[in-house]
């Protein structure tokens, strides 16, 4: 395993864009080579991705791998996880961090079993063992009622898909430069049977969770599906997203993407709206985050409404069509 060195991450570029979640595994990744003494790389794959090399440099990679190809336009998980194989292959790095978002709890999964190492799925945090220099990852399991740590023994590239917000997001060192090294991409190898046909946005689409600065987020208290449709018009009128606590979830009132908590996703919104969430320990973890917290419940004793910096006690019915006339 003495052949194996350096640190990567994987920085998840689509349709133009630079996931911001980049930054933040640049953040984790940064303290894993410092404490390793190796360098911190980051993997670009898609097409008209090398523009995105200068920021990472300056957000503190050593050396960008950039797999630039027209053919890559359209993500296709086997595709993208064979051009990962090939590449770990080629420059066996030691760990590899990859963004537990949607993209990338698919790729990560598929790039481990191509490359027959182990995965630890959704870590909110990641640290080397300073006895035998092992990535220990931390996840929520048991419904998030205990957090394991999970270790790679036998292994390399150990590997791990970091649950966005974990980490704060790398600082941008201006100028900073770094080395770029070129992937060629080969089509008659990385082959797939599925077949890319169109890019529909789905409702809330165009505003990821983990970028929002204004969340408006339901839970049982919402009391069916369609309750929904009062917090959505809330979020649009304030340029928001839509979240929700497990519960919903759990009920099928609103898809599992949409859940903030210990086994949902992380946020740090500047404005978090709860409405109908009792605030417990699991979905606190999800938010706690959030500058300013408003929960709107009708029990005064809920343990959000201790914790939010506005409380309102009522109906969630009556107080947000009142907060959107207030809002015209």
């Amino acid at each position: 395993m003495k052949d194996f060195k350096n640190v990567w991450i994987f920085a998840e570029a689509q349709r133009g864009k630079l996931s911001p979640t980049a930054f933040e595994l640049l953040t984790a990744g940064r303290k894993l080579a410092d404490e390793l003494g190796e360098k911190l790389c980051a993997v670009l794959v898609g097409y008209r991705v090398e523009q995105f090399a200068k920021e990472l440099f300056e957000r503190g990679a050593d050396i960008v791998y950039i797999c630039d190809d027209a053919a890559l336009e359209n993500y296709l998980d086997d595709v993208y996880a064979k051009v990962l194989a090939d590449m770990v292959a080629a420059y066996k790095p030691n760990k590899f961090l990859l963004p537990a978002t949607n993209l990338g709890r698919s790729l990560s999964a598929k790039t481990a079993v191509f490359v027959g190492t182990g995965l630890t799925a959704d870590a909110t945090e990641v640290l080397i063992n300073k006895e035998d220099g092992q990535l220990h990852a931390t996840r929520p399991t048991f419904g998030g009622n205990l957090m394991a740590t999970i270790t790679c023994a036998h292994t390399r590239p150990e590997m791990c898909s970091l649950r966005p917000m974990s980490y704060e997001k790398a600082p941008l060192q201006a100028g900073r430069t770094g080395e770029t090294v070129h992937f060629a991409f080969d089509p008659a190898k990385h082959t797939t049977l599925a077949k890319f046909m169109e890019f529909i946005k789905s409702r809330g689409d165009g505003l990821d969770l983990s970028e929002a600065e204004i969340i408006v987020a339901g839970g049982r208290g919402v009391g069916k599906a369609e309750g929904f449709e009062l917090l959505h018009k809330l979020a649009d009128r304030l340029g928001g997203a839509v979240a929700a606590s497990r519960a919903p979830v759990d009920s099928g009132w609103i898809d599992y993407r949409y859940q903030i908590g210990l086994t949902g996703r992380t946020v740090k919104p500047k404005l978090y709206i709860a409405c109908g969430i009792s605030g417990q320990i699991q979905h606190m973890a999800g938010m706690s985050g959030s500058d300013v917290i408003v929960a709107v419940n009708k029990d005064p004793e809920a343990p959000i409404m201790k914790v939010a910096n506005y409380a309102i006690e009522g109906d969630l019915y009556d107080v947000v069509p009142a907060m959107l006339e207030a809002l015209k």
